[in-house]
């Protein structure tokens, strides 16, 4: 996580700079997308990219800062990408994450570009991770009060991951709590009477 402080220092780093290089250097395009230390460039020419990735590397050495090897890739996307590929005989387009999504160059059931975002399944399976965790301390509250707790966390899953393109990833998050719940409440009562279909009507309460 980044501290304030050092969002304030990137600000003066790599916002204003970018806004700077974006009028005066580049040829197309450009949209910069910065939440904390995450960042996303995109570019409507390659060599616009290739020359910002240059300059930027320059800029940020500048502050006695490096760009982390393993995150930072130049990679061809958009609408254009996979048909260009394509001539070219290479593979699909590649997948980039930002903000707990894999952003992906998909296509309409009529075959249109569709820009796809889904959960990134690491996040979900510690996000469930922690509710797994947190459903054994809170073991012996009353139903009511772990349905309540329950309802909380999943709406406010929904409320960040509910995008277009992610409904099987919500459906399976929703599965997977549920069975979570399942779990915990058969060891409370040593009892195999919860079925699905009993769960289901407690999730959908």
């Amino acid at each position: 996580m980044v501290s304030p402080l050092a969002n304030v220092y990137l600000h003066y780093i790599f916002d204003l700079w970018a806004k700077q290089w974006r009028a005066r250097e580049a040829i197309g395009n450009v949209i910069v997308v910065r939440y904390a230390d995450d960042i996303v460039v995109g570019f409507e020419h390659e060599t616009d990219a290739r020359r910002f990735w240059d300059a930027m590397r320059l800029r940020v050495e500048r502050f006695g800062l490096e760009l982390h090897g393993a995150k930072t890739r130049l990679l061809e996307f958009g609408r254009h990408a996979a048909e260009r590929r394509r001539r070219r005989s290479l593979g699909k387009p590649a997948t980039f994450t930002f903000l707990g999504f894999t952003f992906i160059c998909g296509k309409t059931r009529r075959g249109s570009f569709q820009l796809q975002r889904k959960t990134r399944r690491d996040r979900m399976r510690a996000r469930l991770k922690d509710v797994k965790e947190q459903l054994r301390r809170r073991m012996h509250d009353t139903i009511p009060a772990q349905g309540r707790w329950l309802k909380a966390v999943v709406t406010g899953y929904f409320a960040y991951h509910a995008v277009p393109t992610n409904f099987r990833a919500l459906q399976s998050f929703h599965h997977h709590v549920t069975d979570l719940w399942r779990r915990t409440l058969a060891r409370r009562s040593q009892k195999a009477g919860l079925t699905w279909e009993r769960m289901a009507k407690l999730a959908a309460a």
